[in-house]
């Protein structure tokens, strides 16, 4: 049986997307939380999923049928990811001094590298988070370098030099 921490140090290793997952309220107010599980799932239909903790309070947001959005940072835009990583309870506290706009009803961060919205298909059980299935309706990617996170830190892909 592997221990925690083997299978953490393992897991640290591996490069993962970094997004900030965002929902809006009935009442206009917007909730967000970075995410770096995000991935895709099927082209036919267009599906992608995301982890969430079960303690999440942007759960409470995304149940089937919700809409949501997922920005999927830039290089430049790690003090998001920052900040929208922290715990702060109540609606729109992680929104304080952020730039954001509203696009297809949901918070859109502007300059990141990415955005889909769509509506929540399914939760999958995943253990201690929930596996989030998502109908992509909108989408858009830009040339912007992505932001990764891996080994604990934040860094963006590079290209490998061609072999000679």
């Amino acid at each position: 049986m592997i221990d925690r921490q083997t299978f953490v140090e393992l897991m640290s290793g591996v490069c993962a997307p970094v997004t900030v997952v965002t929902a809006m309220t009935a009442d206009g107010q917007p909730h967000g939380s970075t995410v770096s599980s995000f991935a895709s799932l099927s082209l036919d239909p267009p599906l992608v999923s995301f982890a969430l903790d079960r303690s999440s309070g942007l759960l409470a947001h995304l149940q089937p049928g919700a809409r949501v959005g997922v920005n999927i940072l830039g290089a430049q835009q790690q003090d998001l990811a920052s900040t929208f990583a922290r715990r702060r309870r109540g609606p729109g506290l992680k929104f304080d001094g952020v730039t954001w706009t509203v696009r297809a009803g949901l918070p859109h961060l502007p300059e990141s590298a990415g955005w889909t919205a769509g509506r929540v298909e399914r939760h999958v059980d995943g253990g201690d988070h929930l596996l989030l299935v998502v109908h992509v309706e909108e989408a858009e990617s830009t040339s912007a370098a992505p932001l990764v996170y891996a080994r604990r830190v934040f860094g963006t892909h590079s290209l490998l030099a061609a072999a000679s």
